[in-house]
């Protein structure tokens, strides 16, 4: 599959940056040790990827899902093979205990990056899948960089969204707070990130779902009013990796705006990806529609498909990568941008912030709305408005 073409482009977004610097990330990257949490994710495995093949002197990747790190090594030693460095997967769980351990006996990096996320917006409809958005977002982040710090790390990484700017959903809000406890952190280590585009057929997408769909012979929803820009999984590995080994501390990285990356909505994308797979679109008018013109579409090569305007909680009609009070290096490389953020940051409020979210854990009950409502108090500027319907009431 052509995911280039499929999202409007006929060439890689950071050619001319990774080839500049080849040499410099050949020999940075083959003379040190990198720990990729969350690493089996669509963003991680494109991270452990890059890393591996310019042969790292130890590479180890966490994360929660052991299927997909079995997955992870089968696709590393089929497409790469082997290095001589030490290379090994750890089915662990960020916030546990044992996650604690294997850090203690085996928690000396150079570079430690976290990939790990809650990254859905339909993640926040219920307080409890919210609560554990916190805890992925912001807890385990301040968590492993003061872990990174203890063991003598010199450089920590993690990754934001394009959604931390000027957030409209809870999960965009969640990754602006961590980049304001990033700030308070980066006094005692570097720390860079990024913000990201929407990561082309990453898992779980909606772009993702698409070729779900088409295996499960079943009909295609997706929104017209809704625009993103998209990325490679390939080039969201170069962004974090680049991010990581040149960042200064406090730096956000991210695609730089160029006729190269445009916005384009997910119901562009679906007629081409149907196009791309044989069938013609056949526009339903409702769910119900499409479902029933499944077996008769599919028969005459056309997939049903119910194209519509978005109406659910949490979604913005396009997306950005920094906010106007920003200031911007677009100068440095060709097609990266990077946000230089300040040093200040209010000690009391991310206090207060903690010292709440600790007490509604201790006290084991809490309300999404007590939560929006702590949000609110640390992003005053949060544009949130819950409209009483969320992805998971849709198809």
């Amino acid at each position: 599959m052509d995911i280039l073409k499929l999202i409007g482009r006929t060439a890689p977004l950071f050619e001319e940056d990774i080839t500049s610097k080849s040499k410099q990330i050949e020999d940075r990257v083959s003379s040190s040790s990198f720990l990729v949490l969350g690493g089996a994710g669509s963003i991680g495995q494109a991270v452990v990827k890059e890393i591996f093949k310019r042969n790292p002197i130890k590479l180890h990747v966490v994360d929660i899902s052991e299927n997909n790190l079995a997955e992870l090594v089968r696709d590393i030693r089929s497409s790469f093979g082997y290095i001589k460095g030490d290379f090994q997967t750890f089915a662990l769980d960020i916030g546990s205990s044992t996650y604690d351990s294997f850090i203690d006996n085996d928690g000396e990096f150079d570079y430690v990056l976290n990939l790990s996320a809650l990254k859905h917006v339909r993640s926040e409809k219920d307080p409890f899948t919210l609560m554990r958005m916190i805890e992925v977002n912001i807890l385990n982040t301040i968590k492993t960089i003061n872990q990174a710090i203890q063991k003598g790390s010199k450089k920590y990484f993690c990754v934001s969204t394009d959604k931390a700017a000027n957030p409209v959903n809870m999960m965009g809000a969640s990754k602006r707070i961590m980049e304001k406890f990033i700030l308070r952190e980066s006094q005692k280590i570097d720390i860079s990130t990024a913000r990201f585009a929407n990561v082309a057929f990453s898992d779980g997408s909606l772009l993702h779902s698409f070729k779900q769909r088409i295996d499960k012979q079943q009909p295609i929803v997706a929104p017209t009013d809704v625009k993103r820009y998209f990325v490679t999984p390939e080039e969201s590995g170069q962004l974090c990796l680049m991010s990581c080994l040149f960042g200064e501390t406090r730096d956000i990285f991210f695609p730089k705006l160029s006729e190269e990356l445009d916005l384009i909505t997910f119901s562009s994308i679906a007629k081409k990806f149907l196009n791309h797979q044989g069938y013609e679109v056949h526009y339903c008018n409702s769910e119900k529609e499409a479902r029933e013109a499944v077996s008769e579409s599919i028969t005459h090569k056309k997939w049903p498909c119910f194209f519509t305007v978005s109406d659910t909680t949490g979604e913005k009609s396009f997306e950005e990568f920094y906010m106007p009070n920003e200031h911007l290096d677009l100068n440095t490389f060709e097609k990266l941008g990077i946000v230089k953020s300040k040093t200040a940051y209010d000690e009391d409020k991310l206090n207060h912030f903690l010292s709440t979210i600790e007490t509604l854990q201790t006290n084991n009950s809490w309300t999404k709305e007590e939560i929006v409502l702590l949000f609110f108090e640390m992003l005053p500027e949060l544009e949130y408005e819950d409209k009483g319907k969320y992805l998971d009431s849709k198809m």
